[in-house]
């Protein structure tokens, strides 16, 4: 071999690497995608009015960040707000470190601090990013995340991700605040209070006394006052760029604090719904979908030749709504829903032998019995005539069924009869074109919505409606159930997995608005053990009137529905009232995990838990405990109330965490008589406390004239404290019950009670029976026994959240009327 091609052979060797070695960062340039995340806190312009809110890079929503499955992320967030944050990542699989949940599993972003999160992308769909401190969530810091797969699987044009969420231009501490010191006024203010004048004229008397009997005000289905509703930031938005017969992938992510929505479409055809929680389902035509908080669905629609397709969201409690459309030319309306029914729901609810209320504190928290939880509260099927109809039928949300079936009942959720037969493993599919003969266009008509038939037994879109008529309250929840969504392959897992059972009872007080499972907020709970290579089988059981979406960071799992072994794939599940979801997830991801409500009010009133492994933690996290995690939901609330009439001022101040209350009560009639009172609480469970304390009277009186005077006697000021100590008690029909006795052996009684008995005007009444034995000193006044009456009643009439006209007769001060405000 000559010299010159030796050294050709090495020129080429040397060149050959010179390619390879550029190669590399060229590929894995290629494979990684990098973004900058920066948070601050700016003023915007919402529902018509600019206040503080948190952006990220300057909008709200924060950017779509996009990725491809098998690829690797690199995400810079920089924090330039003055207090910490965090991000987490939604629905990712990602290494347990970069979770995003602070103290937990992530440090903290402080101040002026960047964080950087890596990780590989494991999977492909649609999902959201967020911060997972305190409220932050709700004042902006939230956006999309889209994952392309490998290889794609469905024919579409393009994708358009829409982002709906729930817009208060209040501080998002002021809501929680607002909701922990207990009123009706977000009910009155969206126009979903149901007050006592209606509930009469419904003849639903006797409903709503069996919601009182069980602490209850009545059915609730959302808690707070919302501005505004948005969909990528905006009310409406229109997207024109999308031309007629383009096939568009909707890429819908529900980023709301605390808002489920009711979605429609327009046009002539169901959208296909092909994935949730961004994964994969077997393609099924489906209108009207209920989509929970953090949940995402994707749905295939094609631009009508002519016109606007519609998307309407509308709030869960009819509160209001957003609206998408895409194309140009006459909108094609979706179908408007009217607002539930909530007295005759309520109506139903009764019809129904139940227990409500089931403790939000247990009295003893380190004892938890979740099984006699279950048993001794919730719904008890025991209505007139159905005994031996039902079978071993139980109430149960996803998991409705007997071991025969009663013919005609339709508890799909998806329009398939069980007619006695067995459900079969086929997929949930309508056939939208074979069942139009007949059927009334839908676009711009009302259909129900939360109604005692909502569910598949309505006209939706061309589908047939049954016309046999469902058991009083047998449907009320069947349309939340998941029976549409069936996984493309088998999700079960083999019979040789060993199985753990747990029983998750939710939990919550809506008088005090604490939330827990079983009884125990996260602030008292242990942690939930999940094993590797063990199979975690998971039963919420919910025993309040509020929907509950559960979600497991770190992980997806199955919801067993009526599919069977193609029982779908999830991150978030909701959990209806009073039904109960079963879910299985395989140990797979080491470590400690979060597992709460998405609602973001009941997560941060204690309605979460940590699912853990049982892991070495990462030495990263020192110094950032878990129990700054668990002291967030426990913090202490303060508000007060002024009342100033014209016969009488009074100031009541209250500051509250889960089990201890701090109490300054002070009235002052222009008599001049005088009381003041502090107490310190301490809460044994839900209902019962125990107090103690100190009270001064001032008393003004004229004294008996004097041997040697004429006339009437002097004024005199009479001024007596005394310690006092005794329970609070909240009563069957919500009666405020005190009961105690002071440092003079004399025992007081007393009994308060307000009711709304016409929108915005509350009735309120309190009568106080104080006994004097004379056990301290008998000689005094030469008296043995006395006693004392006190009571007062009146009416306010709410003006705002803050204040309200308000008239009262004092049996102490008079008669008279003000104005009083809420701080």
């Amino acid at each position: 071999m000559s010299s010159a091609t030796v050294t050709c052979n090495k020129l080429l060797v040397l060149v050959g690497a010179l390619l390879l070695l550029t190669s590399w960062p060229a590929r894995a340039q290629t494979d990684t995608v990098v973004y900058n995340l920066t948070l601050r806190q700016e003023l915007v312009t919402k529902a018509g009015k600019t206040v503080a809110a948190m952006t990220v890079n300057g909008g709200i929503p924060g950017p779509t960040i996009r990725f491809k499955e098998g690829g690797y992320a690199v995400i810079y967030v920089r924090n330039e707000m003055d207090v910490e944050t965090s991000v987490h990542w939604h629905g990712l699989l990602v290494p347990n470190f970069y979770d995003g949940v602070p103290y937990l599993n992530t440090p903290p972003i402080k101040p002026g601090q960047t964080q950087k999160y890596a990780f590989p992308i494991r999977q492909a769909g649609t999902y959201w990013y967020h911060s997972h401190t305190m409220l932050q969530e709700q004042s902006g810091v939230y956006g999309s995340i889209v994952i392309e797969p490998r290889q794609e699987r469905l024919t579409y044009d393009k994708d358009l991700v829409l982002v709906l969420s729930d817009w208060t231009n209040q501080k998002p501490k002021n809501v929680l605040r607002f909701l922990k010191r207990g009123t009706e006024w977000y009910n009155i203010a969206k126009g979903t209070a149901t007050p006592l004048n209606r509930v009469v004229a419904r003849g639903a008397f006797g409903a709503q006394l069996n919601f009182w009997k069980q602490r209850m005000e009545g059915f609730d289905i959302a808690d707070i006052y919302y501005d505004a509703f948005l969909v990528n930031g905006q009310p409406v938005q229109q997207y024109p760029e999308f031309r007629p017969g383009e096939r568009v992938r909707l890429r819908i992510v529900n980023g709301s604090a605390s808002t489920q929505f009711w979605m429609t479409f327009g046009g002539a055809q169901d959208p296909l719904l092909v994935a949730a929680d961004g994964q994969d389902v077997v393609p099924v035509p489906h209108n009207k979908t209920f989509i929970a908080v953090a949940e995402t669905y994707d749905f295939l629609v094609t631009v009508p030749a002519n016109g606007q397709l519609e998307l309407r969201a509308m709030a869960q409690d009819g509160s209001g709504t957003t609206s998408a459309y895409l194309g140009t030319g006459p909108v094609l309306a979706a179908a408007v829903l009217p607002r539930p029914d909530k007295i005759g729901l309520m109506q139903q609810m009764a019809q129904m032998k139940m227990r409500m209320g089931a403790p939000a504190l247990k009295f003893r928290p380190n004892h938890v019995d979740a099984q006699q939880m279950k048993e001794n509260w919730g719904m008890q099927m025991d209505m007139p005539g159905l005994a031996g109809k039902m079978g071993g039928m139980k109430m149960g949300g996803h998991n409705m069924g007997a071991d025969k079936p009663m013919a005609g009942m339709d508890m799909s959720g998806g329009g398939q009869k069980m007619d006695g037969m067995k459900m079969n493993d086929q997929p949930a599919q309508s056939n939208p074109k074979s069942d139009m003969a007949g059927a009334q266009q839908m676009a711009g008509m009302n259909m129900p919505a939360d109604t005692a038939h909502a569910g598949h037994q309505m006209p939706v879109k061309g589908m047939k409606t049954n016309t046999a008529k469902p058991m009083a309250g047998m449907d009320m929840f069947a349309e939340y159930n998941y029976d549409y969504l069936r996984a493309p392959q088998k999700t079960a897992y083999a019979d040789t997995v060993p199985v753990r059972e747990i029983l998750l009872n939710l939990t919550g007080n809506m008088q005090r608005y604490i939330w827990s499972m079983n009884g125990v907020p996260l602030s008292s709970a242990d942690k939930i053990p999940i094993r590797s290579n063990q199979l975690t089988r998971i039963t919420y059981n919910n025993l309040t009137m509020m929907h509950h979406p559960m979600h497991l960071h770190g992980h997806f799992f199955r919801v067993v529905n009526k599919n069977g072994e193609y029982s779908p794939l999830k991150h978030t599940v909701n959990v209806p009232p009073m039904q109960q979801v079963t879910i299985e997830v395989l140990g797979t991801e080491p470590g400690d995990w979060f597992l709460h409500c998405h609602i973001l009010y009941h997560m941060m009133g204690g309605m979460a838990r940590i699912a853990s492994y049982d892991t070495p933690r990462d030495p990263r996290l020192k110094g950032y405990p878990v129990s700054q995690l668990l002291a967030e939901t426990n913090r202490y609330y303060t508000w007060g109330r002024l009342d100033a009439a014209s016969h009488m001022s009074s100031l009541n101040l209250t500051s509250s965490d889960l089990r201890n209350q701090f109490n300054l009560s002070v009235e002052y009639g222009w008599n001049r008589n005088l009381e003041t009172e502090a107490t310190y609480e301490r809460y044994l469970y839900d209902y019962l406390r125990v107090f103690g304390g100190v009270n001064v009277e001032s008393t003004r009186r004229r004294a008996a004239p004097a041997p040697n005077e004429q006339g009437p006697g002097r004024m005199m000021t009479e001024t007596s404290t005394t310690a006092v100590a005794g329970l609070r008690f909240l009563t069957p029909y919500l009666f405020s019950l005190d009961a105690r006795i002071d440092n003079k052996l004399r025992p007081r009684l007393s009994l308060g009670r307000e009711i709304m008995i016409f929108p915005r005007l509350l009735a309120f009444g309190y009568y106080e029976f104080q006994a004097d034995f004379g056990w301290v000193n008998q000689l005094e006044n030469n008296r043995s026994f006395s006693k004392e009456v006190v009571w007062n009643t009146g009416l306010e009439y709410m003006l705002s959240r803050n204040f309200s006209l308000m008239g009262s007769y004092d049996n102490r001060f008079g008669g008279g009327g003000g104005l009083s405000v809420r701080f």
